[in-house]
């Protein structure tokens, strides 16, 4: 353990050099002083204060007043003594930077708000081990950590890790290097007597060592370890003894490059160079996995890598000095600086280049597993790596929520909270990725569809006695209509702008009085048709064709007319709504002139009671050439639709104002749409027997008698028939010319 130490304190030197060899501080260099807190919590607590208030190594209110005689800490190397340490030093805002202190638990900012690392946070090692154990399968396994807080907070996020993943715990004991030796006895008669046959072990190589001698004593061999960084490439555990009982180890390790210079740097420092520590270099090799016999015999073993987590430490610090140095030059010498705050603010500003926000690095692993050599040495393998920055620990937060990081964790995890009064997400409304707008989408382009079914259908049989009787001009242009009733309901998806907000509304009421219109002229010429009995009665000249065509085109340009002083005086514009709720902003579509808008939809109320009321009055003329009754359940539900819709609305803030909205048309316009050409699609394609002049002749006799005809009106001569039924020219020539103008014509003209 000492040996690591003392290659931590040549790399962060070899760093030191380096970065006062460069230009990266012109006119300045880094100085240092290093302690030894022997894994201690009193020694490394002591060791701070030393070096920020001087050889006294006491804190008074003085010393709290004058300036720290260092600016910085690099260490330590366990995260206990880090914790003591970073806790002190917090208050008087002294970065921490530590190269290997792993805890989870630092990266709570609340707790740490100095503390800074070059080394990933075990939250993610816990997540690798928790997929590892899942990738082979492993469902009931044991565990054991080290009793501290490298292993409690470690072991314990992998608990939590594996609760998601049908993987259970049979046992979780810990260990420390000074427990007494029943104590240990206990863990091994706990794993004996355990059913589980896998063990993840989350501790430092020197806590373990103990358990595995124990192990050995008993001859436990035939466990699966899967080990933390803080073992499992440990050269000092990997001998051939402990390989009975960690044989085939899997687990985690942190990827440490090699450092450029570093290797011919430590080779002035290894033990056969320096007198009186011949004992040194057994240990040197074991611990460090490199030769030392020599820089020219480097190829045939492992190089000395040091620590690269070291070298971006002293580089993390350095940068910051650089960036100090470089805010006060632009404030041209009248900055007055507090160096200890003012290089702490420069750290933060280095998170770009070595933190994320929690002080932590990206965390990539390496799979190592152990495997026996020729030579019958122990050989840590690597079978793959672990790149947390391609997993997800929360899920996305929904509109009207922010993220807020969870205690103890890295940033990537969090809760998602409401937002405070004043602010606002940056996804809002129904848009097209989510569930709602998907949907709303879908029965948009099906509705679509479908009137585009319809309409290739009556044009395919655009002849035939049904398609006539119908009026086809009207039925056209009606399905073209209801098209674009289908359509407009697309732009009330998606975040609002001028050019949606203003086009939803104008295309939505002038699409909508366009359908009516045609629905209304159908309507009229059923009324007209089968009412004009009386002898001489020519009121259907009043109403033909060039007269249909003129009241639609009339009817819907005066809602033109509507959407154009809308749009001239208040258009609809986008708005931020912040009455509904204090703590989430709406991003809508403000009505603009409210007068308007009610009048665009009152034009169109109007229209559909009018058509609602003449449909009914006529809904009980004769079936076989009557959609009298179909238009009447057509309006019926295109009235209730809209009447519902208007309370919905005013209660219905925000994304589901428009849910609302959509719905409305959609229902209205699949209810025009079902209830006037599906019947009619059903006899033209399933009962073609009665789309005929024979069939419908056949049913002449009743329809006069409903009609209001004279009983014996259709047995009269050729003589008195053009008296009591409309002269055939006119129901021929005046577009009602399907079922009834077929028969009339065929009686008149015989």
């Amino acid at each position: 353990l000492e040996s690591l130490e003392f290659l931590f304190a040549k790399t962060m030197i070899f760093a030191i050099e380096e970065i006062n060899n460069s230009m990266l501080l012109p006119g300045a260099s880094l100085g240092y002083k290093i302690y030894d807190d022997c894994s201690s919590i009193p020694l490394a607590t002591k060791a701070a204060m030393d070096l920020v208030n001087g050889p006294e190594g006491t804190l008074s209110d003085i010393s709290c007043i004058k300036p720290s005689t260092v600016h910085a800490i690099i260490g330590m190397s366990d995260s206990s003594p880090t914790i003591a340490v970073a806790k002190s030093l917090g208050p008087l805002h002294i970065p921490v930077v530590s190269y290997y202190s792993t805890c989870a638990c630092l990266s709570n900012k609340h707790e740490f708000p100095t503390f800074f690392r070059t080394i990933p946070s075990d939250y993610y090692q816990s997540r690798a081990l928790a997929q590892l154990v899942k990738h082979f399968g492993w469902t009931w396994v044991g565990a054991v950590s080290s009793d501290n807080d490298y292993g409690k907070a470690g072991i314990t996020t992998f608990m939590e890790a594996l609760q998601n993943e049908e993987i259970c715990i049979e046992y979780s004991e810990v260990i420390y290097r000074n427990s007494p030796r029943d104590k240990i006895l206990k863990v091994v008669e706990t794993m004996k007597k355990a059913s589980s046959k896998v063990v993840v072990a989350f501790a430092t190589f020197i806590d373990l060592e103990y358990l595995i001698n124990e192990l050995l004593l008993q001859n436990i061999t035939s466990l699966q370890w899967v080990g933390s960084e803080g073992w499992i490439y440990n050269e000092y555990l990997a001998t051939e003894e402990n390989y009975k009982v960690l044989g085939g180890a899997i687990g985690i390790n942190i990827m440490n490059p090699v450092v450029p210079g570093l290797q011919k740097f430590l080779m002035k420092f290894i033990p056969t160079n320096i007198p009186n520590n011949t004992g040194l270099e057994s240990f040197w090799e074991s611990t460090m996995n490199c030769t030392s016999a020599g820089e020219e015999n480097t190829a045939n073993g492992n190089e000395c890598l040091g620590s690269e987590t070291v070298y971006r430490a002293v580089y993390a610090i350095a940068y910051s000095v650089h960036h100090l140095f470089k805010c006060q030059s632009n404030q041209h010498g009248n900055y007055s600086c507090d160096m200890a705050v003012d290089f702490f603010v420069c750290l933060l500003y280095v998170k770009t280049l070595y933190f994320d926000e929690n002080g932590d690095p990206a965390a990539r692993y390496e799979l190592i597993n152990w495997q026996p050599s020729k030579e019958g040495m122990i050989k840590f393998v690597k079978i793959g790596v672990y790149d947390a920055s391609l997993s997800s620990c929360s899920q996305s937060c929904f509109p009207g929520t922010r993220k807020a990081v969870q205690k103890g964790k890295p940033i990537c995890c969090f809760d998602c909270i409401p937002c405070a009064e004043g602010e606002i997400t940056n996804i809002t409304g129904i848009a097209f990725e989510e569930t709602t707008g998907i949907l709303l989408v879908f029965f948009s382009l099906l509705g679509t569809c479908f009137t585009m079914a319809v309409t290739m259908v009556f044009l395919y049989y655009r002849d035939t006695p049904i398609v006539r009787a119908n009026n086809s001009e009207l039925s056209f242009l009606l399905l073209f209509s209801l098209s674009l009733c289908f359509l407009c309901s697309l732009t009330f998806v998606g975040q609002p702008s001028h050019w949606s907000c203003m086009l939803r509304h104008t295309v939505f009421g002038i699409t909508f009085v366009l359908c009516i219109s045609c629905v209304l002229g159908k309507t009229i010429v059923v009324l007209m048709a089968f009412r004009a009995t009386l002898p001489g009665n020519n009121i259907m000249k009043w109403f033909g064709p060039s007269q249909q065509r003129f009241c639609v085109f009339i009817l819907t340009f005066i809602q033109i007319l509507i959407c154009a002083l809308w749009i001239i005086v208040s258009p609809p514009f986008p708005s931020k709504n912040t009455e509904h709720y204090k703590d989430r902003i709406i991003l809508e579509c403000s009505l603009g002139s409210t007068i308007t808008f009610c009048a665009v939809l009152g034009y169109i109320g109007l229209l559909s009671t009018m058509c609602f009321i003449l449909a009914f009055l006529a809904r009980k003329l004769p079936d076989n050439f009557n959609e009298a009754k179909f238009i009447t359940f057509s309006m019926l539900i295109f009235c209730a639709v809209w009447i519902t819709f208007i309370p919905a609305y005013i209660s219905s803030p925000g994304k589901y104002t428009v849910a609302v909205e959509i719905f409305a048309i959609l229902a209205s316009s699949f209810g025009l749409l079902f209830c006037i050409f599906v019947p009619k699609c059903y006899v033209i394609l399933l009962k073609p027997h009665k789309n005929t002049k024979k069939f419908l002749m056949g049913k002449v006799q009743s329809a006069s008698n409903l009609a209001g005809f004279p009983k014996n009106s259709l047995q009269a001569t050729e003589r008195d028939s053009q008296h009591t039924l409309p002269p055939p020219g006119l129901l021929r020539n005046y577009s009602y010319s399907g079922l009834l103008a077929t028969s009339y014509s065929h009686v008149c003209d015989r």
